[in-house]
């Protein structure tokens, strides 16, 4: 009886509100919008605007200063040097990604900071302070590497920052600490193999990155566009608002990584040594910095941390060879 009852309650107001658009009145069409918005990571250009490759003097962008004869013991920064101001605040300062895999990410089942340039940093603490814990990461962007060590906000910036001769103009570098080539990430799907084929596509880097004006120099007609994160331009990759990604290889590699259905492919169109970024005054930093890198190559550290991380997914590679200019 209660069953029947409902049945008939239900069939009532269905009959209602099918009747209460009035006697012989059409219904009206339900209509839907079949086209939705893709959501897209915050700041994308597109097209991006290309900064003007300003003028620099010529010069080896890899060479740095010479470490010092003999380094000072950790604990013991030698007087008014910039070592000894951070030893006395207590910790390293370091600018950072956090959203790179493989270089600087964190890791989902410790929600701590990992990856190969997070090591680098925590061994320059140990050299300052013996303590590869007294590392204050700070996450930035590709464009905040240079303003945040202009405004001696941090200490250090190690995110994969490429060394070029205009950028000597404005920060220092550590000797090379790991070497690259920019190339291309796509779907595997499309068949895309270099930039030729990516003639009249969008093609996506970072802002303030040497990827985003490598793109543009190309005499492939290619599309760029920008973003604040690598991260995000994997993202527009996934949803199909750019047919690449370009920036170095060692990156790329992190990304294809994430997603299986992407890989690394084409031409290796730059050189990109990257060096661990220093205010420009602080030479004495640079030396000191220079020195944890020649320990970490001449006792396995670096080739430790290599293999750890970067072996698995880019091969064996070589220990990069300092190179000083005084």
């Amino acid at each position: 009886m209660f069953r029947t009852s409902a049945v008939a309650g239900l069939l009532a107001v269905t009959m209602l509100a099918a009747g209460c658009g009035g006697a012989g009145r059409t219904p009206r069409p339900v209509t839907a919008d079949a086209t939705a918005v893709v959501p897209r990571p915050v700041n994308v250009e597109d097209p991006a605007k290309i900064p003007a490759a300003a003028p620099a003097p010529t010069c080896d962008p890899r060479a740095s200063l010479r470490p010092p004869a003999s380094m000072p013991r950790p604990g013991a920064m030698p007087a008014g040097s910039t070592m000894a101001a951070i030893a006395a605040r207590g910790r390293l300062v370091v600018g950072i990604d956090q959203n790179a895999y493989l270089f600087g990410f964190r890791d989902p089942s410790t929600g701590e900071l990992a990856g190969f340039e997070i090591d680098m940093a925590r061994e320059i603490a140990r050299g300052l302070f013996g303590d590869p814990g007294r590392v204050q990461f700070r996450a930035i962007t590709t464009a905040d590497r240079i303003p945040v060590l202009e405004r001696r906000e941090v200490d250090l910036v190690i995110r994969t920052m490429s060394m070029t001769c205009e950028r000597w103009q404005k920060v220092s570098f550590s000797s090379e600490y790991i070497a690259s080539r920019q190339r291309l990430l796509v779907r595997k799907a499309d068949k895309i193999k270099d930039f030729p084929d990516l003639r009249g596509k969008k093609v996506c880097a970072t802002k303030g990155s040497t990827s985003i004006i490598t793109i543009d120099q190309q005499p492939t007609d290619m599309i760029p566009v920008s973003t604040d994160s690598t991260l995000d331009c994997l993202v527009l990759l996934q949803q199909h608002q750019v047919d690449a990604v370009s920036t170095i290889d060692v990156l790329l590699a992190g990304l294809a990584a994430q997603d299986p259905t992407t890989e690394v492919v084409g031409s290796r169109v730059s050189d990109e040594p990257a060096g661990i970024g220093i205010p420009k005054e602080h030479a004495d930093m640079v030396r000191f910095v220079n020195g944890v890198l020649e320990r970490m190559r001449a006792d396995g550290t670096w080739t430790r941390v290599y293999d750890r991380w970067l072996k698995p997914r880019l091969g064996p590679a070589p220990v990069p060879v300092a190179v000083y200019r005084d």
